[in-house]
C-alpha cells in the first residue's frame, strides 16, 4: 500500500511539473507510517535519523509542499499532520475525526456535508475558501 502511494504522488508531481525530492518523499513517508498525526517536530526526530543535520526549516518546507498538493492535511487542533485519502485532488474538503486518546485520525469526505455548508453560505453571501472540520471523539479501538 505504501509503495502504491509513493508511486501515485510522484506520478502526480511529474504530471503537475512539480518536483518530490528526496526530503518531500521521506516525510511523506514517516507520515504515511506513522498510526496517528504527526507533528513537526515529531517528524523532525524521525527525519534525523537518516538525516541527522535536518533542521526545523527543513521539514516545514516539506509539509508546506506536500500540503499545497494537496498530499497531507493538518489538523489544526493539534497542529499535527495526517496523508490526505485523496491525494490526486489539489484542494477538496474533508471532516477528520480525531481520537484524544490515542490521536488516530480518520478522515471522511462527504458530498451532502460540503454541499450544504456551501448552501449556508450562500444565504450570507460568504464565499467559503477554505474550511477545516475536525470533530474530536473516542475511536472504536480505545472505547474497548
Amino acid at each position: 500500500m505504501k509503495a502504491t502511494l509513493i508511486q501515485q504522488i510522484e506520478d502526480i508531481c511529474n504530471t503537475r511539473g512539480v518536483r518530490l525530492t528526496p526530503q518531500r518523499k521521506r516525510v511523506y513517508e514517516l507520515i504515511c507510517n506513522s498510526p496517528k498525526a504527526s507533528s513537526a517536530y515529531e517528524l523532525l526526530d524521525s527525519l534525523r535519523e537518516t538525516e541527522p543535520s535536518a533542521k526545523p526549516p527543513t521539514i516545514y518546507r516539506a509539509l508546506d509542499f506536500l500540503m499545497e498538493q494537496g498530499f497531507i492535511h493538518r489538523v489544526e487542533s493539534t497542529n499535527s499532520y495526517v496523508s490526505c485519502n485523496s491525494c490526486h485532488d489539489k484542494k477538496h474538503f474533508s471532516h477528520l475525526l480525531i481520537c484524544d486518546q490515542c490521536g488516530s485520525v480518520i478522515e471522511l469526505q462527504d458530498s451532502d456535508l460540503i454541499a450544504l455548508l456551501a448552501e449556508h453560505a450562500k444565504q450570507h453571501n460568504f464565499a467559503i475558501h477554505n474550511h477545516v472540520i475536525e470533530s474530536h471523539g473516542t475511536c472504536p479501538s480505545c472505547k474497548k
